[in-house]
């Protein structure tokens, strides 16, 4: 199927790895232009040197703190500035410690918040311009299956996705009729580098293995193994494409059956 992405132009936020990354390859794989984001520029780089070889894609690196206030803004310009526009949107950002609610002071809320709420705000506000004036503007937030079915130890992540879930399902009504479309993802576990941070957690705090967590962590779904972020992937350069155009305000989860429940 054509996706019918070739010559679309996106801005993959926390795309130097995991999720992020499997995402905008997918998209580069299509023929679109693709702007990677991470923190860390040598990460970043590597990651996008890799990605223009094996896609032979449009691939710049926008290096960047999305949590920092000032960044969204000077990353949507500079993307903006390379590719002459910006017609997909992803807007994603590594989770928030896990731990306990009585662990957590008031700062280290605000970071969550920052983290998990304020970096897809400050994005699709500094995007909605440019995203006006694209035929096929399609924004995709990345939050957790978690917004359904919470996970033990993650309260800080439980709580602060759902204001994410909440803004991403408003903007789908107010900005529907300007033709700009929002979804959003909502994985359960799959195998990237902040899952395995947070089984190595989870492991210590138990006094176990990180092995034997994952094999506890695959058997909460009915396929018995997790996700790869492939698989995620797939799922998100779908509803970002244009062969999606009647998909909006949908929340997805690409959780391999891990939510138990029916809606």
């Amino acid at each position: 199927m054509d996706l019918k992405l070739r010559g679309l132009r996106a801005l993959v936020a926390g795309s130097s790895r995991g999720l992020g990354y499997a995402t905008a390859l997918g998209l580069a794989r299509e023929g679109a232009a693709v702007a990677l984001n991470g923190r860390d520029p040598e990460k970043l780089g590597a990651a996008a040197n890799k990605m223009s070889r094996d896609t032979e894609a449009q691939v710049i690196a926008a290096a960047g703190d999305v949590t920092d206030p000032a960044v969204p803004e000077a990353l949507v310009a500079q993307v903006v500035g390379a590719f002459g526009g910006l017609d997909l949107l992803v807007t994603n950002a590594s989770g928030p410690p896990s731990g306990k609610f009585e662990t957590f002071d008031d700062p280290t809320w605000q970071k969550a918040i920052d983290l998990s709420l304020m970096s897809h705000v400050r994005l699709i506000r500094a995007a909605l311009p440019h995203l006006r004036r694209s035929k096929a503007a399609s924004v995709l937030t990345i939050t957790s299956y978690s917004v359904k079915q919470p996970i033990p130890n993650l309260v800080l992540s439980n709580s602060v996705r759902l204001a994410t879930v909440g803004l991403t399902k408003s903007l789908a009504l107010e900005l529907g009729a300007e033709g700009i479309r929002f979804n959003s993802i909502l994985p359960a576990w799959t195998e990237t580098e902040r899952v395995y941070e947070l089984l190595e957690a989870r492991a210590k705090a138990s006094g176990g293995s990180v092995e034997n967590e994952l094999a506890r962590q695959a058997k909460e779904s009915p396929l018995g193994r997790m996700g790869q972020p492939e698989e995620f992937a797939n799922a998100a350069v779908f509803l970002l494409s244009p062969v999606a155009s009647y998909i909006t305000g949908v929340m997805l989860t690409v959780d391999g059956g891990m939510y138990k429940g029916t809606l």
